[in-house]
């Protein structure tokens, strides 16, 4: 089947089985910052944006993407960048296999004007696993992003 979308502005099409995973093919594009973690929704290492909505790209398929407006971590530098420079400022990158999802995720969440408790942000971050550590370092750097 052919699969028509949109992936970061640009117009991509895809020749692919119906039960294709968005994850696979977006990768297939070049977006690396979308990972194969769990493959069950779990961890958010595949979160991207879906006509707007973050989802976790392991869960949908091909059709589900037809004529959508995709955007990854690739196509938010600008808008991401005060979230990942903070990132880097409070070390909460350890591996970075499960940065971009959590930098998604905070994207999401402070540009629907998310507040910045501690509480609130583990609250918000819940969907996102990070194999390596805790998660205070990656709280306090959402908690510390320059506005």
């Amino acid at each position: 089947m052919q699969i028509t979308c949109t992936i970061n502005g640009k117009v991509h099409r895809f020749d692919c089985a119906p039960e294709s995973r968005v994850l696979d093919l977006v990768r297939e594009a070049g977006m690396t910052s979308v990972k194969a973690g769990c493959g069950e929704g779990e961890c958010g290492a595949c979160s991207l944006f879906v006509n707007g909505r973050l989802v976790n790209a392991c869960l949908l398929l091909a059709p589900q993407i037809q004529d959508a407006e995709v955007v990854t971590l690739e196509g938010l530098q600008e808008e991401t960048a005060a979230i990942r420079e903070s990132f880097a400022e409070h070390g909460a990158v350890q591996c970075g296999f499960c940065t971009p999802g959590f930098v998604l995720r905070a994207y999401d969440y402070l540009s629907h004007g998310g507040e910045r408790s501690e509480e609130a942000i583990k609250a918000a971050l819940d969907g996102n696993l990070c194999r390596c550590t805790g998660y205070r370092k990656i709280v306090e750097a959402i908690v510390k992003v320059k506005s």
